[in-house]
């Protein structure tokens, strides 16, 4: 699965000549752009903008930044081969969209391009002259610091986009004396929930670590909602191997289905706690027989890279660790809140985690 991660776009950015001003790709827009500094590994980026047809110039222009937090929302859109709308991505919250849209098309391995635009209207369906989108083409990269379009066949039905929308969390005191910030506590706690009811959908049943047993969901505590496994000591697939019951107690989250299957064992992590989910994770699958599994560390989109260092040392490989960002997690929550999924294997879930184990 090939993704972008917002070090590369900070990177590539930061590869761009500095001594140069570039014109937007918007012919219409007459401004131009000048990258000041890249905060390396994944911003902010400093910039200057200005029109010299209103007597603006560079010297009199502000400095303003685009936020790690913007580099990190378009990133986490590309896909390979699969043009992105920035200003949908982004809406109206940020007013250097087109800044940040130019620099990304200007790093070789992006282009701009116009792919058709889908219209419906009383069941009639025309093709129109779409919006400006970016496209990732990793195989065909062009000059670093040209604007280059690219001509595609695509069209695209533009539809709203979903949001994963979390009901009323109650957070118990236990995780936030643990050592977390309450910020922290419930953004690990939202990942839990959001897993919780993917499982749901998807016909499992869900352990939720021990010690997160105090977690209440819309009023009520997470134990007492279907779905969810009360006591480990009593699913056939662990109960019988000595110490694997006492090894999965603290593990945040495993999904188990028909009462002989285990699809996945998850911890959510944050950067300083992926090592500590990999060695959980290792200790629970030492206790059981070899099983059809993955086991798979959640962490934030920009823990990517520390997830896979820690995943690939030699004490861990045998676990062939998968990595489901908190982004792919939502998207998927997301889609199980819009739909009701039925007639879904397991594999699915492939769809979305990444193998992060290199062989060899």
């Amino acid at each position: 699965m090939n993704k972008i991660t917002g070090y590369n776009l900070a990177s590539f950015i930061n590869q761009l000549p500095k001594n140069r001003s570039y014109n937007y790709i918007n012919p219409k827009n007459k401004g131009l752009i000048k990258i000041l500094d890249v905060k390396l590994p994944d911003g902010p980026i400093s910039i200057k903008r200005w029109i010299p047809a209103k007597g603006e110039n560079e010297n009199t222009a502000k400095v303003e930044t685009i936020s790690r937090e913007m580099i990190w929302r378009v990133a986490n859109a590309f896909s390979e081969n699969a043009p992105i709308n920035i200003d949908r991505i982004l809406g109206a919250s940020y007013n250097t969209r087109s800044v940040l849209e130019t620099l990304v098309a200007l790093t070789p391995e992006f282009y701009y391009c116009y792919p058709g635009r889908i219209k419906d209207i009383a069941g009639n369906t025309e093709v129109e002259h779409g919006h400006k989108h970016i496209l990732w083409k990793p195989s065909e990269p062009h000059e670093n610091g040209v604007l280059v379009e690219a001509e595609t066949e695509v069209a695209i039905s533009e539809i709203p986009m979903a949001s994963a929308v979390y009901d009323s969390l109650y957070v118990p005191d236990t995780i936030i004396e643990g050592g977390l910030t309450i910020e922290i506590a419930r953004r690990h706690t939202q990942i839990q929930i959001a897993l919780y009811l993917i499982g749901l959908q998807l016909g499992f049943r869900t352990w939720i670590a021990q010690n997160d047993k105090g977690i209440k969901y819309n009023d009520i505590p997470l134990v007492e909602h279907d779905g969810i496994v009360k006591e480990l000591n009593n699913e056939n697939i662990v109960a019988p191997y000595q110490g694997a019951v006492d090894a999965g107690l603290f593990i945040d989250c495993i999904w188990f289905k028909n009462g002989r299957l285990m699809p996945a064992v998850l911890e959510v992590e944050h950067t300083t706690g992926v090592t500590s989910g990999l060695t959980r994770m290792l200790n629970f699958a030492q206790k059981i027989p070899p099983i059809k599994t993955r086991y798979v560390i959640v962490a934030p989109d920009e823990d990517r890279d520390h997830v896979v260092q820690e995943a690939n040392k030699e004490i861990f490989r045998e676990l062939d660790a998968r990595y489901f960002p908190y982004s792919a997690v939502e998207e998927l929550f997301a889609i199980c809140q819009k739909r009701h999924l039925h007639g879904v294997t397991e594999e699915f879930l492939d769809c979305y985690m990444e193998k992060v184990v290199v062989s060899g």
